[in-house]
């Protein structure tokens, strides 16, 4: 199954600790490229959770958004720094003595200096953590890859028809092309009647300059490839994932064959199809861009 470089994901765990949740979101990039942003804290599990999202995703550029709630409040707790409040004590009893004067500090004041008493947020356990952000990233990233899939599945129908409507045009420059020979030989025997004055035709020298009219303007090298590269492109659509970059070549191939029978085509109808495979072939690509 194919994928697109489009889609949405996401996740969410909760319990009564934390709640972890995680948005994906990705558009096309030649690839793959990730934008993650998430609490400053959580920043050493970065190489783990861009590990994690590779098992998911080849190509695109991915934004990835994570938040995290603390239901807790033993996370913080309050420190008492004795050296702290001794140092304090030690400098106003040398105050004391220095000016006379009576040390009148409470405990109650001291606790209030600076320093003395803070509040210190408690390591959390990096396994556990990891474990419930690592559920909500899977989380997130299968309903991610499930939309890819949605969404590659259109692509690739899309595709089918495109590429039937491609194979209808090039049996129109087929069809076109003996019709272009009559009309060439018919216009060359008239303007040799208007030439000369009795009806004595040489056969063979208009047989000769419609051979060489037919060698310069036959597109028959072309439409054979291209149907080549049509089929190719079907049974490469049914390979499965990472095929984007293949089926974009296989396009630009497309593309050579129909400027060539642009630049040969000495018809005006001939030209006209040309030019609408080449438009239909450009919205192929289009598609294709949008491929993982």
């Amino acid at each position: 199954m194919i994928k697109s470089m489009t889609g949405f994901g996401r996740g969410e765990i909760m319990d009564t600790d934390m709640k972890f949740t995680v948005e994906i979101k990705s558009v096309n990039h030649r690839y793959l490229d990730f934008n993650i942003r998430m609490p400053k804290k959580f920043s050493f599990f970065e190489s783990s959770i861009r590990n994690t999202l590779k098992e998911y995703m080849q190509r695109g550029k991915v934004d990835v958004f994570i938040t995290y709630e603390d239901f807790t409040e033993s996370r913080v707790a309050l420190h008492y720094n004795k050296e702290i409040a001794s140092q304090y004590m030690q400098y106003l009893n040398q105050m004391s003595e220095d000016f006379g004067m009576e040390n009148d500090v409470r405990i109650s004041g001291l606790s209030r200096y600076p320093e003395v008493l803070t509040m210190e947020e408690q390591t959390a356990d990096e396994k556990e953590i990891w474990s419930q952000l690592e559920k909500t990233i899977r989380q997130a990233a299968q309903q991610f890859s499930e939309s890819r899939n949605t969404e590659g599945e259109s692509l690739r129908n899309d595709l089918f028809e495109k590429l039937d409507g491609l194979n209808n045009l090039v049996t129109q420059v087929e069809t076109r092309s003996p019709e272009i020979m009559n009309e060439y030989r018919e216009k060359l025997e008239t303007k040799m009647h208007e030439l000369l004055e009795d009806n004595q035709i040489d056969e063979n020298r208009i047989a000769a300059e419609v051979v060489l009219f037919a060698d310069k303007m036959c597109t028959d090298e072309e439409t054979v490839r291209l149907r080549s590269h049509i089929e190719h492109m079907k049974e490469t659509l049914k390979e499965g994932t990472g095929i984007g970059r293949k089926l974009d070549f296989i396009a630009q191939e497309m593309n050579r064959e129909a400027n060539t029978i642009t630049s040969k085509a000495n018809d005006l109808n001939t030209t006209n199809i040309a030019i609408e495979l080449k438009t239909e072939i450009e919205k192929i690509r289009e598609q294709i861009q949008n491929i993982e």
